[in-house]
């Protein structure tokens, strides 16, 4: 079974593996770089919708 790093140990697992700084540090920008390549994928269909309608020019 694949687990997520969050997720909690198992009963039979031990927790013994530590993270350095540096590979927290490295983690964490992999993290955010992947979170703004997301975010760019995603940029149009994240705006909002203009509320503004144009009247109709009178004749």
């Amino acid at each position: 079974m694949n687990r997520d790093r969050k997720d909690p140990p198992a009963a039979d697992e031990k927790n013994e593996q530590t993270e350095s700084q540096s590979e927290r540090r490295q983690r964490k920008q992999h993290e955010s770089e992947n979170t703004d390549e997301a975010l760019e994928e995603t940029f149009p269909a994240s705006d909002p919708v203009s509320p503004f309608v144009p009247a109709k020019a009178p004749d």
